[in-house]
């Protein structure tokens, strides 16, 4: 491989050299710059570097970029690694932070999308438009077979990438988070669809009997999340203060080839406190008075370790395939087969709104981040209540209006 060294380069910031190879019968000629990072503290001696161009004028000037770099502080040895490699290392490491499910979620969203996009990319090399042609292709693939991605998926595959690359940035692999700059798809946020009063009534009428009527009752009138429901303990309840508190919540353990359910902490890690009305607390009393009897009847058979509110006549906790089939056919009997569990939720947070609570209560007891998140889902209901306050204004006027 003949070599021609050219010498230092401007202010001695290393040395340029042009360097032709021979490959597959072909002759290729690029320049190469190296350069001193530093010392080694074990050894002591130089930590040398090299850096390659096509034209000797683009070698000098990143030298220059990297002396400069030193000598004000600011620079971050080259990372060898690729994107995929990087990922690997996140994934394994850095996640122990996140709760089990979180943890699988992003480790699939790495295994189905990110890593086959961008995983041979060396890390250094990534930049903000490669990751933004990376979204654009995910809503509106190139590949006529391939399906679009919904703009809500993108925005959770762009929430672990930038995770992952920031901390890269943070532990000196990247200078910065080429995943910032990135302009994600609009969403479009689906319209609720809350029930009506005729809707409830019809609800309450239809499950009447039904073994899950305690558990759809409070659901609706606390807007508790399904598993917060499933998972919520009698040691949770307070009947002298009403005070029913949200601690954790049942899911289905993610790991591939496993079917049980664990306890773990609600959505966002943040437990709350949700005041019941006496309705259901009663219904609440019943249910615990059925479970008495059921151990009584049952003996050592009775099987509920957690003190689950809502279990099997066995004891056993409940899974949301089981209550999301009756909930389905019970809504289908009363019109309204398109209906989800998770509608229950939104008409609970609409009633209490239109009964006057303000918005900031309802946060706290839907467990929201924020009260502009509660206003941004339900400030429908705000503005009906507006025109509604309007005309009650103009028929005052029209009673005291002399002209």
């Amino acid at each position: 491989m003949p070599r021609t060294k050219i010498g230092k380069g401007a202010g001695g910031a290393g040395s340029i050299r042009k360097i032709t190879t021979t490959r597959n019968g072909k002759t290729y000629t690029y320049w190469q710059g190296r350069y001193t990072e530093g010392f080694d503290p074990g050894t002591g001696k130089q930590i040398q570097r090299s850096i390659t161009g096509k034209t000797q004028k683009e070698v000098a000037q990143k030298l220059r970029q990297i002396t400069a770099s030193l000598d004000d502080g600011t620079y971050k040895a080259p990372c060898k690694l690729t994107v995929g490699e990087w990922l690997d290392i996140w994934t394994q490491d850095y996640l122990g932070g996140v709760k089990a499910s979180t943890a699988y979620l992003y480790k699939k969203n790495v295994e189905l999308y990110i890593a086959p996009h961008l995983g041979n990319i060396k890390l250094e090399a990534l930049n903000a438009h490669t990751v933004q042609h990376f979204y654009n292709q995910l809503v509106s693939p190139i590949d006529p077979t391939v399906n679009p991605l919904s703009a809500k998926t993108v925005k959770n595959i762009h929430g672990v990438f930038h995770k992952a690359m920031q901390q890269a940035v943070l532990i000196g692999h990247l200078r910065y988070n080429p995943a910032d700059a990135c302009i994600l798809p609009r969403i479009e946020r689906k319209k609720i669809k809350p029930f009506d009063d005729a809707q409830i009534t019809a609800f309450l009428t239809a499950i009447q009997g039904n073994r899950f009527e305690t558990l759809f009752i409070l659901t609706l009138f606390t807007g508790m999340r399904e598993g917060e429901v499933l998972g919520l303990t009698w040691d949770c309840i307070d009947f002298h203060t009403g005070i029913i508190s949200v601690e954790k919540q049942m899911q289905l353990h993610q790991d591939k080839g496993s079917k049980g359910y664990e306890l773990v902490s609600p959505k966002n890690g943040r437990s709350r406190t949700i005041a019941a009305a006496q309705t259901v607390l009663a219904r609440l009393q019943q249910q615990r008075r059925w479970q008495m009897q059921q151990k009584l009847l049952l003996g050592s058979d009775w099987q509920n370790p957690e003190g689950l509110v809502f279990t099997n006549e066995f004891g056993t906790h409940l899974t949301k395939p089981t209550v999301y089939r009756e909930y389905k056919r019970i809504v289908a009997a009363i019109g309204c087969p398109n209906a989800r569990f998770h509608d229950l939720r939104h008409s609970y947070a609409v009633a209490a709104i239109r009964a006057g609570d303000d918005i900031k209560t309802v946060q706290g007891n839907l467990g929201h981040a924020t009260a502009a998140f509660t206003l941004d889902v339900y400030g429908h209901v705000t503005d009906q209540m507006k025109r509604e306050s309007a005309d009650r204004m103009e028929r005052f006027i029209r009673t005291v209006s002399i002209g």
